[in-house]
């Protein structure tokens, strides 16, 4: 999908096609005309600007006698449903022991309803095309898992109280939000505090941080911004930013009081 960022899988298996095709003399016209392309969508699956379809690959390697091969890369090209600048973090995030989250702007991913998630895909600018809305909702709910797995991680949220309170998708899916939300801070394994939006400054004013523990005890910092990211993982940057939650924990409501809070806003929708 062309709204997609490029990665480097996505370069390199755009190459492997496009030095296939040329090999056996098929013309990009004739390609698309086979996998059901335009030529436009064939030329920038080729230049890593698309990623390409699992239909795709099976009728490209029909055509260019290279199924096997074409097949090959599909597992390195899965993460691929996530942004390529967000792989690295998904990849450790699988794992994690534990993740320390605050979050400033909108509730976080692994906390989503369905609903919420499309709403926050159909605002996206570039708009996204509905494949690219589906493949990010598909990957996102998949990500959830980790609430629920055996043994689950530990999950400590700090959210700001405007973005909890922000109606995106409208008031129906707002207060299916709230009421998601709700049910899992009566799992024992998530903790949730509120910062509350009447608080004159607290220490996370720099931005939404996640704290993430490996299951060797290693910790790092993944911090986003539009679509760019970060992984910190250098002990003593990620000390500071231990420190910096730990203060941003000690200022929020205590659990209980957020509780109660967005019990508050669910009741008046």
């Amino acid at each position: 999908m062309s709204d997609r960022a490029s990665s480097p899988q996505m370069k390199m298996f755009g190459a492997v096609v496009r030095a296939l095709r040329e090999e056996k003399n098929v013309s990009r016209e004739d390609l698309a005309v086979h996998v059901g392309y335009s030529q436009s969508m064939v030329c920038a699956v080729e230049y890593g600007e698309r990623l390409a379809s699992e239909a795709f690959v099976t009728k490209a390697g029909q055509l260019l006698k290279a199924t096997k091969t074409l097949e090959a890369a599909v597992p390195f090209l899965s993460w691929d449903k996530h942004p390529w600048w967000f792989g690295e973090y998904v990849d450790r995030e699988k794992e994690a022991v534990c993740l320390y989250c605050y979050d400033s702007h909108v509730i976080k991913g692994l906390l989503q309803t369905e609903a919420y998630m499309r709403a926050i895909f159909n605002s996206h600018c570039p708009a996204l095309d509905d494949e690219g809305v589906e493949s990010l909702v598909q990957a996102r709910l998949e990500r959830q898992v980790l609430l629920t797995r055996a043994p689950a991680a530990d999950l400590a949220l700090v959210i700001e109280e405007s973005a909890l309170r922000r109606p995106i998708g409208g008031r129906a899916v707002h207060k299916e939000q709230l009421g998601r939300i709700l049910d899992l801070t009566s799992q024992r394994n998530i903790s949730l505090q509120v910062m509350p939006t009447s608080y004159e400054g607290h220490s996370g004013l720099d931005g939404s941080m996640t704290l993430l523990q490996s299951p060797n005890q290693r910790w790092l910092v993944y911090l986003e911004v539009q679509a760019k990211s970060m992984v910190i993982d250098d002990p003593r940057e990620v000390a500071e930013f231990q420190s910096r939650y730990g203060m941003i924990r000690t200022q929020a409501l205590p659990p209980g009081e957020s509780v109660k809070l967005i019990e508050q806003m669910a009741g008046e929708l």
